[in-house]
């Protein structure tokens, strides 16, 4: 799907504020409710918008120790293979990775002590490597469609 410039309009002011009425959206664009309902439901459909989510700060909501987990899991025991493990509390999100990484977890726990429980339970699929969080300078960034004219390279 090639998004329009109305498209990221739209997008914008969704991830600014998810819960924009269609009517306030419409304002914001400069484009009826219908229209901006039918775009919007089109960027639903086609999966351009995947969800409509709170941002929570996990250690104001008692999750205080954050780190990122590198796995080195390949085979059957791999964690991505897990379905049990990938709802556990602590993960917040996993990328699988290219290179001598299997994945990336996010994790925030409730403790060091239970960070380093969580630690000992992924061991058993692999060998975890873990980086501490200190702070996060950018939490979060809208996606947006960049700069004009500073878009990559194609066909090299």
């Amino acid at each position: 799907m090639t998004l329009d410039a109305m498209d990221w309009a739209l997008l914008a002011e969704l991830q600014a504020d998810a819960r924009l009425s269609f009517s306030e959206l419409s304002r914001r664009v400069h484009l009826s409710a219908p229209a901006v309902a039918e775009r919007v439901r089109r960027l639903e459909e086609t999966g351009v918008i995947t969800g409509y989510h709170a941002k929570i700060d996990p250690a104001l909501a008692g999750r205080p120790v954050s780190a990122v987990i590198r796995m080195n899991c390949y085979g059957p025991g791999c964690i991505l293979r897990d379905e049990a493990v990938m709802a556990w509390p602590e993960i917040q999100e996993v990328d699988r990775v290219t290179g001598d990484t299997c994945c990336i977890l996010r994790v925030s726990t409730w403790s060091m002590a239970a960070f380093e429980e969580l630690i000992d339970r992924l061991a058993r699929h692999g060998q975890p490597s873990s980086t501490m969080v200190l702070s996060t300078p950018v939490p979060w960034r809208p996606l947006s469609p960049g700069t004009p004219g500073m878009e990559p390279a194609r066909g090299r």
